[in-house]
């Protein structure tokens, strides 16, 4: 049985006008070009053969050191297939676009929200959003376990699940006008479901922008080198802004340029004013003192125009961040660096490591809480991108695609951070109230652990921050000070040698600074909308995005709330990443499992051809369910302080009732209860309100089966009157039908502008 609604869907609702070229290619050539030739599949058996050498050098092979290219050749194999294959199936049999059909942006145009964006731009745009400190810091800190558990998970996790999210989810919220997961979730899944879905996005987003924010405070913590060189790209970001805005409108390459070369003159800059007096009075800061600057910061750029701070940020962190990822792809080739950590680690199965507590299952899967899976990008697929795309089928390039070279970040700084000598990471990555914040606390720390073939000395410390311009490089946890070490290692084999470190160092802070603050920042905003958006349900003026008391309160509240967690993880005693990255990790996850369900319910109710293809969906979202709700039974259940918030809240409170001072003096007691006490609750109320939502999204996708009912609640369609290719390269049929709109336009006098937004 389907609805009237359904048979209105047919080819009669989009007939095209007759007067403009076809807007989409024929479904035959489409076929033609997709079908398999003898040179096709020569070369997809080579991509494969060669993907299956990496893996076996990597898994099987190894030895007492393994060659770092085998990451890189392992990791672009896996992602071409997945890409050529995988994600082709999604499309023929889940999504099924149609590009007769007019997008959103095509749709409701109106220069501001709805914008048909040309799609590289619009993938630019995309991988800046998702790109944060996920896939930078989850890969470092895993890197404990060993390196096989995180390159699987990274690689294989994200062609099954990550990508499969954030394009499925990327789609169907364009088939709702861009509908955020939240209005998804409770058109879908109703009040209760809804209700959830909302309130868990809303505190997951809190945590969410709260630790990426505590990300930068430890990288640019006592440095100021690194704090002036990010300071700077502030006024570049709205030099850049006001240059596109008046100077040279649409110039994005452009500017683009000119914001990198001032870029680097920051970082070059920034090591000759740390060695000024005036340098280090205006710069050394504390963590505190940047954690309160990020907060006024996280506020100031989420009421500005988007136009002045955020669009020229992402254009130039766009360039940065894949520029970067690829010149370091390419460093590894060139250098092809020996990886002397094991493949597995002692403490993938003690679950009792320096870095953070828990063993491989299921903490590997919520650490990585990026490169492979990422809730936060079920935020951004839904509500902001969907309103730029221009044809459907685009959305297979830019939200499979944009996971893809998120994930191949994370290979990336997961490489980077093995490169370096095992003791130097555990001294940098152990907390302070382990290594007392000293070398020689660290050194003695570090060679306690009884690590195979780690013989860690004061002068390895002493020396490597010397030669990055750092006082120390002790306790530095975070993940992005490792990577930064790990990407100069690489870079100054190349040319400049240990003359070069301190640069390639700071470069690499400053860049990943761009990475995460662009999240930061943008999740702001998202966050503010998503309240907005909710409170406009009692109070509907606050569903006006123009009103500006509307948007300087609902920031503030958001803001308030992070920059809250962020004080938390920056006072922390045990080391705020140490104990709020595991939070982090299954609070990000959760809301992927959130937004898996949400796609779930909405593919059951497409009809009967499509739940065959259920299993797509379901597959990920089983595993993922599985391990956040493991995980966080672990967080909030496990005896061993170590791993149990509540336990560790247990313990201090023990100590504090018996006057114990063996645990830290009185106030480092009470930071440890109040800050177990928050993340403990948080860990209830996020696994709670999950469970809530994937138990009515199974329910109404089980009604939805039985009753064979088609009300998928997508927007009537509409005939599209545009035309654009679908992949970063247009292919011979996709050329020749665009040559046919470039004749008509020419001979009409039509002059087409898609938006660089």
């Amino acid at each position: 049985m389907t609805s009237s609604r359904e048979s209105r869907r047919g080819a009669d609702a989009l007939v095209q006008d007759p007067a403009l070229p076809p807007v989409a290619v024929p479904e035959a050539e489409l076929e033609r070009e997709t079908r398999m030739t003898l040179p096709k599949i020569v070369l997809w058996v080579a991509i494969a053969l060669l993907g299956a050498v990496a893996w076996t050098m990597l898994a099987i092979v190894r030895g007492e050191t393994v060659n770092a290219i085998w990451f890189v050749f392992a990791a672009v194999c896996t992602y071409l297939i997945g890409y050529r294959f995988y994600s082709k199936v999604i499309e023929r049999y889940i999504t099924r676009p149609d590009d007769r059909r007019a997008t959103p942006a095509e749709a409701k145009q109106d220069g501001k929200d709805y914008v048909p964006t040309d799609r590289r731009v619009l993938y630019g745009h995309h991988f800046a959003a998702i790109a944060g400190a996920g896939p930078l810091v989850g890969p470092v800190l895993a890197a404990q376990m060993g390196f096989l558990p995180g390159t699987i998970w990274i690689i294989v996790g994200v062609v099954l699940a990550g990508a499969v999210q954030d394009y499925t989810v990327l789609f169907f919220s364009m088939r709702r006008g861009g509908r955020s997961i939240g209005q998804m979730a409770r058109d879908v899944l109703g009040k209760v479901g809804g209700t959830a879905a909302i309130i868990a996005s809303l505190l997951i987003m809190i945590i969410i922008v709260a630790i990426l924010a505590l990300v930068v405070v430890n990288a640019l913590g006592e440095s100021p080198w690194g704090v002036f060189s990010v300071a700077m790209t502030i006024p570049i970001a709205l030099f850049m802004g006001l240059y596109l805005r008046f100077l040279r409108p649409g110039r994005i390459t452009e500017v683009s340029l000119i914001g990198f070369v001032l870029l680097i003159a920051a970082i070059a800059g920034g090591g000759a004013v740390a060695a000024t007096e005036w340098g280090q009075a205006l710069f050394h800061l504390d963590r505190t003192t940047i954690a309160w600057a990020i907060i006024v910061y996280g506020f100031i750029a989420a009421v500005l125009p988007v136009w002045l701070l955020l669009a020229p940020r992402d254009y130039l962190s766009t360039f940065m961040k894949i520029g970067v990822i690829v010149m370091l792809a390419g460093a590894i080739v060139l250098v092809r660096p020996e990886i002397e950590v094991p493949a597995f680690t002692e403490f993938a199965e003690t679950g009792l490591g320096p870095v953070f507590s828990g063993t491989l299952f299921p903490f590997l899967f919520v650490t990585i809480a990026c490169g492979a899976l990422s809730g936060f990008h079920a935020l951004i697929s839904s509500g902001t991108t969907p309103k730029l795309v221009e044809k459907e089928r685009q959305t297979r390039f830019i939200g499979y695609g944009g996971m893809l070279m998120e994930s191949f970040v994370a290979i990336m700084a997961l490489v980077a951070a093995i490169s370096i000598d095992q003791g130097i990471y555990f001294a940098m990555n152990s907390p302070a109230a382990l290594t007392g914040g000293t070398v020689e606390g660290a050194v003695a720390f570090v060679n306690s652990l009884g690590l195979t073939g780690v013989n860690l000395t004061p002068d390895m410390l002493t020396s490597t921050a010397a030669a990055v311009g750092e006082e120390t490089v002790v306790s530095r946890t975070g993940g992005a000070p490792t990577l930064a070490l790990g990407l100069a290692h690489i870079m100054q084999q190349i040319g400049g040698g240990t003359a070069m470190m301190g640069f390639w160092y700071h470069f690499a802070i400053m860049f990943e600074a761009l990475f995460i603050l662009t999240a930061v920042d943008a999740g702001t905003r998202v966050a503010r909308f998503m309240l907005q958006d909710s409170i406009g349900a009692w109070v509907p003026k606050f569903r006006d995005i123009s009103w500006r008391p509307g948007v300087w309160i609902c920031t503030g509240i958001m803001v308030a709330g992070w920059g809250y967690i962020l004080i938390l993880g920056v006072t922390d005693p045990l080391g705020g990443i140490n104990t709020f990255f595991p939070l982090f990790g299954i609070a990000n996850q959760l809301l992927a499992a959130i937004a898996l369900a949400v796609v779930f319910a909405i593919v059951a109710k497409r009809g009967p051809s499509y739940v065959r293809w259920l299993w797509i969906i379901a597959v990920p979202l089983a595993f993922t369910a599985v391990i956040t709700i493991t995980a966080s039974m672990y967080k909030i259940f496990s005896p061993v302080p170590a791993i149990g918030y509540w336990a560790n809240n247990a313990k201090y409170r023990a100590a504090q009732a018996a006057g114990d001072g063996s645990l830290g003096e009185p106030e480092v007691v009470e930071a440890v209860i109040r800050n177990t006490a928050v993340q403990g609750t948080l860990s209830i109320v996020f696994v709670v309100l999950t469970i809530v939502v994937i138990a009515v999204a199974i329910i109404s996708a089980v009604n939805s089966i039985r009753r064979g009912v088609t009300d998928d609640g997508e927007d009537e369609p509409t005939p599209s009157r545009i035309y654009a290719p679908s992949g970063l390269i247009a292919s011979k049929a996709e050329r020749a039908l665009e040559a046919q709109w470039h004749e008509h336009d020419a001979a009409t006098g039509t002059v087409r502008s898609r938006g660089a937004h």
